[in-house]
C-alpha cells in the first residue's frame, strides 16, 4: 500500500517494526551542525563578489576563506572536508579571481572521472556565466573533437582533464600548449583520495613531468588538492606532488541531522553462518521508502547489482509512481542519459536512483533524503562519500548500511566504532617504484632532453639514463640525454599497471571486437585464465581463450551467478631484509622477495553466499615477481596443534587476514596476496607473507608491517565474534574446515600477539 510517511515517520516505523528491528546492529544519530560563516575576502574581485551574491552566497564557509587566503598567499593546500560543504569554492575563487586580475593566466584541473569533470565544468560554467566575463574553459579528454583540440591549447583559460590524458595527449605535445604552461599558475587535484596504489604512484611521476615541463617553461603552479576523508591527507598530497602541503580540515559547512542505521540480514544457515542476500534485503527497505515518496540513492558494488536491485524496483512501483520515477545510473549510460537523470533527481521528478559508485564523487544530484548501501563500499572514505549524498547541507537524513556475508562487511557491521570513530586507513604510493619510474624517466625523456646530473622528483637518475642509453633508447650527446627511437613511450605505457608487458583483453562479444582493458601478466594467472569470470565496470565477462604467447584475453559478455577465484601454488624466495622486529614468540619482517607463482586450479564461487559451486584446472607457465612483503615468522613451537590442525589454522588465518587488511591500508583486497607456509622454503617455520601484488611494490606492505599488532587484534576479533560454529565464509573461508578450524585460528593469532 502507497501512502505519504515522512521520513520522521518512516525512521519511527524502522524501529518498531519486528521484522526489521531484529536486525538493526547499531542506530546511530549525529546530530545538525550550524555553519561557521564569515565575510567575502577583502581582495575579492568586485565581478566576483557580485556573481556569488546573484547565485545567493553572501558569505563564505570558513574553510572556503581559509582556502582562499592560502592561495592567494602562494601556498599549496589540501581542503579535506565532507561531501557537499563547498569544496569547489576552494579552488574555483582563487583560480577565477587570479584569471580576472590577469587574462594570461592558466589553471589546469584534475579529475579522477569524465563524469565529474562534465558536472564541474557545468558549475564553473555557471559562475563565468555570472561574472559576464570571457574566461573560456574546457575539457579536453578522448571525447573532445579534434577541431576545438587547437582552441583550447592557444585560448583555454581553466582545462580540465584526468591524469590519464595529461600522461598521453598534453605532456608529450606540450610544445602545443605553450600559452597554457608558460601562464600556468594553479594545478587543482580534485578527489585525492583516489590516487592510491599503483595508480597512485603513477600519477606522482605523471606531475613530476608536468612540474618539470612548468619549470622550462618558467611557471611555479601552485597546488590546491581536495580530498574525502582518510588519515593522511596531507602525507599523501606532499607525496603527489612533492611539494609542502597546508592543511583545510576544519569544515564551516551545515549539516543536517543523519540517521544510521546497520542492518544484517537474517541468518539462513547457521553453521555456515550464511545469510539472507543483501539484495534483497535491500529490494525490501527500499521500496518502503519509495512508496512513500522518500527520495531515495541506492548504492551497489557492480553494474549487475545496479540492475537487478532496479528491475526489483521497478516492478514494485511501477502502477503507483511510474516507470521513470526509479532509474539505474552507471558506467555505459550515454551522457544526455546521465544529465537526464541528475536533473530529475534536482527537480524531485525521480524518486529513487539506483547506482554504482559513479555517484559516489561530487556530481551535483540535490538534496536527496535516503541513501542505502548495498555493502560496504571498501573504505571508510567511499563510505562516507556514499553517505553524503543524503541531506546534503539541510534537512535530515537516513543511511542505510545493508551488509553482505563478505568477511569485510561482518567486521564493519560488528564494529560500529571503526565506521563513526577516527579513519585508520591511509592512502600509499611509491613514486619510487623502479618498474613506474624508468617507465616516466623514458616519457620525460622523449618530452625534453635531461641534463647529466638532473634530478627527477629529487631522485638521481643517471644510472636510469645510462642503461637507457645502452638499450639504444636513449643517447648520449654532449651532456644531455636525447630520445633517439621513432616510438612514442606514453602510449604504451597505462597508470593503472606496473609492468609494460601486459595482457590485452579484447571482448568480441559483438561483430565488432574491442580492447577493454589490460593487465599485468602476474595478475593475468589468476584473474584472466580460460573460464575465469572477469568483472569489468560492473559488467561480467567469461574468458573464452588466453592466447599466451601473444598476451591477448578474448572476453565475452555472460550474465553469471558465480565469480571465478584461482589458486596459487606460490614460494617465496626473501632477497633481502630491511626491517625486522623481534617478540617472544615471533618474528615479523619487512623486505624483498622473489615470488615463484603458478595457477593451478581455479574455484567458482556463487554470489552472496560465497559457496563453492565447482572447479577446474588452469594450464599456464609459471611466473616470477619481485616485489616487497612483510612476514610473520613463529619461532616456537604450538604444543597443542598437530601439523594438519596447524595447516588449517594458517589457511584461516590467511583468508581472515586478507579480508581484514583492507580495512587498514586502504586499497584493493586483490592489491595484497597472503600466502601461508607452514614450512617456509627460508625460515624451516611456519610464516605467513604478504606481498604487493605489483613488480617493485607501492608500499601496501610497508604499511602492514607498521600496523601489524592492530590488524591481528582485529582479525581475532573478527573470528571470535562471528556467530558460526567451527569457521564459515565470513572468517575462516570453506577450504578445508574441520571442528577445530576456528578455534587454531584463533589459537594461532594470540599466538603471533603474544
Amino acid at each position: 500500500m502507497f501512502t505519504n510517511k515522512s521520513l520522521q515517520d518512516l525512521i519511527t516505523w524502522l524501529k518498531k517494526e519486528q521484522s526489521i528491528k531484529a536486525n538493526i546492529v547499531h542506530w546511530e544519530t549525529i546530530p545538525e551542525k550550524e555553519a561557521i560563516y564569515t565575510d567575502f575576502p577583502e581582495s575579492l574581485h568586485p565581478k566576483l563578489r557580485q556573481a556569488l551574491t546573484k547565485k545567493g552566497i553572501n558569505s563564505l564557509y570558513s574553510h572556503q576563506k581559509q582556502a582562499y587566503d592560502y592561495a592567494m598567499a602562494g601556498k599549496n593546500f589540501i581542503a579535506v572536508t565532507p561531501t557537499a560543504s563547498g569544496k569547489t569554492l576552494c579552488y574555483n575563487l582563487p583560480v577565477l579571481q587570479t584569471i580576472l586580475d590577469n587574462d594570461h593566466a592558466r589553471a589546469l584541473y584534475l579529475f579522477p572521472t569524465k563524469a565529474l569533470s562534465n558536472d564541474q565544468k557545468s558549475e564553473l560554467t555557471e559562475l563565468i556565466d555570472r561574472l559576464e566575463v570571457n574566461i573560456n574553459t574546457y575539457t579536453y579528454d578522448g571525447d573532445t573533437p579534434a577541431q576545438i583540440r587547437q582552441k583550447i591549447r592557444k585560448a583555454g583559460h581553466i582545462v580540465m582533464t584526468n591524469p590519464d590524458m595529461l600522461h598521453s595527449g598534453i605532456l608529450p605535445h606540450h610544445t602545443k600548449w605553450v600559452a597554457l604552461f608558460e601562464n600556468l599558475k594553479f594545478i587543482i587535484v580534485d578527489e585525492l583520495h583516489t590516487y592510491k596504489g599503483i595508480f597512485g604512484s603513477h600519477t606522482a611521476n605523471v606531475i613530476r613531468r608536468l612540474q618539470r615541463i612548468c619549470r622550462f617553461y618558467g611557471s611555479d603552479p601552485i597546488f590546491i588538492c581536495t580530498s574525502a576523508t582518510i588519515a593522511n591527507p596531507r602525507e599523501l598530497g606532499e607525496a603527489l606532488t612533492e611539494r609542502p602541503m597546508e592543511l583545510v580540515d576544519k569544515n564551516g559547512a551545515p549539516s543536517g541531522r543523519k540517521h544510521f542505521m546497520f542492518y544484517n540480514p537474517p541468518i539462513v544457515n547457521k553453521p555456515l553462518n550464511i545469510r539472507k542476500s543483501a539484495t534483497l534485503e535491500v529490494r525490501r527497505l527500499a521500496s518502503e521508502l519509495l512508496k512513500n515518496k522518500i527520495q531515495t540513492i541506492i548504492f551497489a558494488k557492480s553494474r549487475v547489482r545496479v540492475e537487478i536491485i532496479l528491475t526489483y524496483l521497478q516492478e514494485l512501483v511501477r502502477s503507483k509512481l511510474g516507470p521513470k520515477a526509479i532509474r539505474g545510473y552507471r558506467g555505459g549510460y550515454l551522457p544526455t542519459e546521465r544529465r537526464e537523470i541528475e536533473n530529475g533527481l534536482r527537480s524531485g521528478e525521480i524518486y529513487g536512483v539506483v547506482s554504482t559508485n559513479a555517484l559516489e564523487l561530487g556530481v551535483d544530484i540535490g538534496q536527496l533524503e535516503a541513501c542505502i548501501m548495498t555493502g560496504y563500499p571498501g573504505t571508510i572514505a567511499s563510505a562516507w562519500q556514499q553517505a553524503g549524498r543524503a541531506g546534503r547541507r539541510h534537512g535530515e537524513a537516513l543511511i542505510i548500511f545493508v551488509a553482505s556475508s563478505l568477511p569485510l562487511d561482518q567486521y564493519v557491521i560488528q564494529n560500529p566504532k571503526y565506521f563513526f570513530e577516527q579513519s585508520p586507513e591511509k592512502a600509499r604510493i611509491n613514486s619510487n617504484n623502479i618498474m613506474v619510474l624508468i617507465d616516466h624517466v623514458k616519457c620525460a625523456a622523449y618530452e625534453l632532453p635531461f641534463q647529466k646530473g638532473e634530478t627527477f622528483g629529487g631522485m638521481d637518475v643517471d644510472d636510469i639514463l645510462d642503461f637507457l642509453v645502452d638499450q639504444k633508447v636513449l643517447v648520449m650527446s654532449g651532456n644531455k640525454y636525447h630520445w633517439m627511437t621513432d616510438s612514442f613511450p606514453a602510449h604504451n605505457i597505462s597508470l593503472r599497471s606496473a609492468s609494460q608487458e601486459n595482457v590485452v583483453i579484447i571482448d568480441h562479444s559483438n561483430p565488432k571486437a574491442k580492447v577493454i582493458g589490460e593487465m599485468d601478466t602476474f595478475s593475468a594467472l589468476t584473474m584472466l585464465h580460460e573460464e575465469a569470470i572477469y568483472l569489468h565496470q560492473g559488467l561480467q565477462f567469461q574468458v573464452e581463450k588466453l592466447d599466451w604467447d601473444e598476451k591477448k584475453a578474448f572476453v565475452k559478455e555472460v550474465k553469471s551467478d558465480y565469480y571465478t577465484d584461482a589458486n596459487l601454488a606460490v614460494q617465496l624466495k626473501i632477497l633481502e631484509v630491511d626491517k625486522s622486529k623481534q617478540k617472544n614468540k615471533v618474528t615479523i619482517q619487512f623486505g624483498d622477495v622473489a615470488v615463484q607463482a603458478m595457477a593451478t586450479i581455479f574455484k567458482k564461487i556463487k554470489f552472496d553466499t560465497h559457496e563453492n559451486i565447482g572447479s577446474g584446472p588452469i594450464h599456464l607457465p609459471e611466473q616470477i615477481l619481485h616485489t616487497a612483503s612483510s612476514w610473520i615468522t613463529i619461532n616456537n613451537d604450538i604444543v597443542e596443534l598437530t601439523e594438519a590442525r596447524l595447516e588449517n589454522g594458517m589457511l584461516g588465518v590467511a583468508h581472515a587476514l586478507k579480508n581484514i587488511v583492507p580495512v587498514f591500508v586502504s586499497t584493493d583486497p586483490n592489491d595484497v596476496h597472503v600466502v601461508p607456509q607452514i614450512k617456509s622454503n627460508m625460515t624451516e617455520k611456519p610464516t605467513i607473507f604478504f606481498y604487493d601484488r605489483y613488480p617493485g611494490g607501492v608500499g601496501l606492505s610497508e604499511e602492514i608491517y607498521n600496523n601489524i599488532d592492530l590488524i591481528l587484534v582485529n582479525t581475532r576479533e573478527m573470528i571470535k565474534n562471528c556467530p558460526c560454529d567451527s569457521g564459515c565464509p565470513s572468517c575462516i573461508g570453506v577450504d578445508n574446515v574441520q571442528e577445530s578450524s576456528k578455534k587454531d585460528a584463533i589459537n594461532l593469532l594470540t599466538h603471533f600477539l603474544n
